[in-house]
């Protein structure tokens, strides 16, 4: 048997309440080394932590293909690592592998079936990226821009984005760009998130909504009005965007984070103004799941891969050592505490 740590769910957040890193559970575990047929041993190299599974602590996800994360027992998301022996044909040791409901363990026993074979060159060796850029988080921006914008090349369009230093925002910018917009805003909540955006990822301009007027600044950032909007965090600043469009414009739907931590259903009613503008105006807001367009998926991250090791798409990610510290980086990124995308590493 071998020895391992794990981190369960330890309580629920209260009422309408911002997670707090109490709520997670460090544990010392024990892991039966024979495998059963079909199965491999695996060693975490990297874990994710990501908005969504805000609403996986609530006991009602709202979300139906979302299933909640139960009281002590080990959680589960994004992971990547490698594989250190197998029952399984499919899986041979040293393969890197991943999957979306990986635990939160420093080893598991998993089925080969939930695991997904990937090539670390089609990251440069950057395995975290698979969490990333070039995996759901890409494929989020990707298709969402994609199936959801319409942007035209030689249209003259601008593109909005909000939760812009986020994960999914900081590559829905870089490909709203890629696809022929001419502007592309960024909303975010600091001055550093501001100069990332505009200095690393060459969006034209950044806002921070803590700190500046967000109606008078997108007015002046936007001066022809607003085409696409890429919707990441809902509230507030979605409805002054939504103000800013231009008729016939687009909204993707893509999360509402500043929503998570209140008890309302997904997405949240919006007010009567903004509902009232977008039939105005006739403004398309469809809510995007990704995983309704996994046809799609290979053909992107192949994309995506080419996109990175190009350069063409720059990756900003803020590294967390330890699973020890899973539920402080879960925590601190729900605040907004990471530029980029919020990785753990839990081995080399």
């Amino acid at each position: 048997r071998m020895q391992v740590q794990r981190v369960v769910l330890n309580s629920r957040p209260g009422n309408n309440g911002a997670p707090v890193p109490e709520n997670f559970r460090l544990e010392d575990t024990t892991l039966a080394a024979d495998l059963s047929d079909g199965e491999v041993l695996v060693r975490t190299l990297y874990l994710s932590v990501d908005p969504y599974m805000r609403c996986r602590m609530n006991e009602d996800t709202g979300a139906d293909y979302l299933t909640p994360w139960q009281l002590s027992k080990c959680l589960d998301g994004g992971g990547v690592g490698v594989v250190e022996s197998s029952h399984c044909s499919s899986y041979a040791v040293g393969d890197v592998v991943t999957s979306f409901n990986w635990p939160w363990q420093t080893h598991a026993v998993m089925k080969g079936s939930v695991l997904q074979k990937v090539n670390p060159q089609l990251v440069d060796g950057h395995l975290s990226y698979f969490l990333g850029a070039v995996g759901m988080t890409g494929l989020t921006a990707l298709l969402g821009v994609r199936e959801r914008g319409h942007v035209t090349k030689g249209a003259n369009h601008t593109m909005v984005v909000s939760g812009a230093a986020g994960a999914c925002g900081s590559i829905a910018g870089q490909i709203g760009k890629m696809d022929g917009c001419v502007r592309v805003v960024g909303i975010c909540g600091s001055d550093e998130k501001c100069r990332a955006l505009v200095e690393d990822l060459d969006f034209s301009a950044a806002i921070n909504y803590r700190q500046e007027d967000v109606p008078a600044r997108l007015k002046e950032c936007c001066p022809d009005g607003v085409d696409v909007y890429f919707d990441n965090v809902g509230g507030v600043t979605s409805d002054t965007v939504i103000s800013q469009m231009n008729s016939g414009s687009h909204v993707i739907l893509c999360g509402q984070i500043s929503q998570y931590n209140k008890d309302v259903p997904y997405p949240p009613p919006l007010t009567v103004e903004t509902q009232e503008v977008l039939q105005r105006k006739n403004i398309t807001r469809e809510r995007f799941v990704v995983l309704n367009h996994m046809s799609k998926a290979d053909a992107a991250l192949c994309e995506l891969s080419q996109c990175v090791k190009s350069g063409q798409i720059k990756v900003l990610e803020t590294v967390v050592n330890g699973i020890g510290n899973m539920g402080e980086a879960f925590c601190s990124m729900m605040k907004g505490g990471n530029i980029g995308k919020q990785v753990i590493k839990i081995s080399e």
